[in-house]
């Protein structure tokens, strides 16, 4: 039966988030919250827990995955990160910003744009979602709780409990975070290219 834990967001139980990641490590799926909402999640390179992820939203094999990561050099691991991109990255980040880069080795092909061999990467301004990822000590990979039957996103935990069943291991509840998905920018180029507006400000980008 899936379990609901009530991780408080000013001071996140490490108790708690040493459930969390045992459930992960276990080749689990979650749902935990982010400052553009709710997203499901499972360890990078755990293709099992993935694919449920795609049965749980009805995604074709070519959907592309988020990688949320606790900083910026967790992030570097994972892509090419020039001076010019770190400066734009050091800015705009922890935030509501998707960022488009040229992944390393380090990310398995099946994650990559089968083309552009690009990841998308991200840190998240969330207390729950950062000290999950520095309990990890590993990135997730993280895909927006948006179900194929529902018309608006999830946004309370007993709700999601009950829509998704025994299709996902653990729901944080880490109360209300928006619903608003994030701003995508492409960085792979000189010139950043927004890819879709979101929460995050535009502005610096045009």
């Amino acid at each position: 039966m899936t379990q609901i834990l009530r991780i408080q967001v000013q001071h996140p139980q490490l108790h708690l988030l040493a459930q969390v990641v045992k459930v992960l490590q276990a080749g689990g799926v979650i749902v935990y919250p982010t400052d553009s909402g709710y997203a499901l999640g499972c360890r990078l390179g755990d293709k099992s827990a993935l694919d449920r992820i795609r049965r749980i939203r009805r995604l074709d094999k070519h959907h592309h995955f988020t990688l949320m990561c606790r900083d910026l050099s967790e992030l570097a691991t994972y892509a090419r990160v020039n001076n010019q991109v770190f400066r734009i990255l050091k800015t705009h980040t922890p935030g509501p910003y998707t960022f488009i880069l040229k992944a390393t080795k380090d990310v398995p092909r099946r994650l990559q744009h089968p083309h552009r061999k690009t990841i998308g990467l991200r840190i998240p301004r969330h207390a729950v979602a950062l000290a999950l990822l520095e309990a990890l000590e590993a990135p997730l990979m993280s895909s927006t709780l948006l179900l194929p039957d529902t018309a608006l996103a999830v946004i309370e935990p007993e709700a999601m409990k009950e829509l998704l069943g025994d299709r996902v291991d653990l729901v944080i509840d880490g109360g209300f975070c928006g619903m608003e998905p994030t701003t995508v920018v492409d960085l792979v180029e000189d010139i950043p290219k927004i890819l879709r507006k979101g929460k995050g400000d535009v502005t610096p980008f045009l």
